[in-house]
């Protein structure tokens, strides 16, 4: 039986607009438990704001982002503009297959010229196509990046960034502490440690006195580390998992990655985008 977008497809969808702030995203994110909103500007569809585009938020280091805290930036600074859309009959694997080579999580699905709703990876993971995956977690694990619990964000960030994944934090004897993914950034909200990541000074009011004015000071803020923002405990999955038992997992443990245990030690990861590989084949 073929699956169509239409079939998996969640609407309505949430949408702000580009002046609105990353604050204001973050919230309603959290709130409604989604990882996105489409960005629209009078009736159309200019853009797209992940969760992962407010993880990395703290590479920024324009002009634009120095005068203003992140959260107060407006979501057309960091949305990705010109989404790629379908329409409400394309294939759930065509879509699988653009998850894949354009490296995207969602879709909007277009119909008569308006959003009728959005498939994201979550709705592919609870598709029929998912559920009849054969073999184990050992035919589709990956290598898993690692960093110290003590390393600072900025390193965590450079790691992540560059695999485009998420890192495992060790502790100094082998042993796994936790995990970091785009959610514990985009969700870190620490604003004053946010403000000082890179480890520079932050100037703060100073509380009225009697005898004078306000003033302004410097405050050095303590660099933020893998431990401030990690995730533990760690969900895991022996190799010869069965890859039907591993999404269930997943979808138990409101997870989108296991971390491949095998003899103690860390031999893996799988994570949803290994999954969806497995469907755009």
């Amino acid at each position: 039986m073929a699956v169509f977008a239409r079939d998996v497809m969640t609407a309505p969808v949430f949408i702000l607009s580009p002046n609105d702030t990353i604050a204001h995203a973050r919230n309603l994110m959290v709130s409604h438990r989604i990882s996105r909103v489409l960005v629209m500007d009078k009736g159309k569809l200019t853009g797209i704001l992940t969760k992962k585009d407010i993880a990395y938020r703290l590479r920024q280091r324009g002009a634009a982002w120095r005068h203003r805290p992140p959260d107060r930036f407006p979501v057309s600074g960091l949305a990705t503009g010109d989404p790629v859309v379908v329409a409400p009959d394309t294939g759930l694997g065509a879509v699988a297959r653009i998850f894949v080579t354009k490296n995207i999580s969602c879709v909007p699905v277009m119909e008569n010229g308006n959003v009728a709703g959005i498939v994201t990876k979550s709705d592919l993971m609870r598709s029929a196509l998912v559920a009849s995956l054969v073999g184990t977690v050992r035919d589709v694990m990956e290598d898993v990046a690692t960093v110290n619990r003590f390393h600072s964000i900025a390193h965590v960030i450079t790691v992540m960034s560059g695999r485009n994944d998420k890192v495992l934090v060790m502790n100094n004897d082998g042993t796994i502490a936790g995990i970091i993914t785009e959610t514990n950034l985009a969700f870190y909200d620490d604003e004053p440690r946010i403000a000082g990541v890179m480890a520079k000074g932050v100037s703060i009011r100073r509380r009225e006195k009697t005898d004078g004015p306000k003033g302004m000071s410097s405050l050095m803020v303590a660099a933020v580390t893998a431990e401030d923002v990690m995730t533990s405990p760690v969900v895991t999955a022996a190799p010869g998992c069965l890859l039907a038992d591993a999404v269930v997992l997943m979808g138990r443990q409101h997870v989108n990655s296991l971390v491949v245990v095998e003899n103690g030690t860390p031999a893996g990861i799988v994570k949803r985008d290994d999954i969806i590989k497995e469907v755009a084949k």
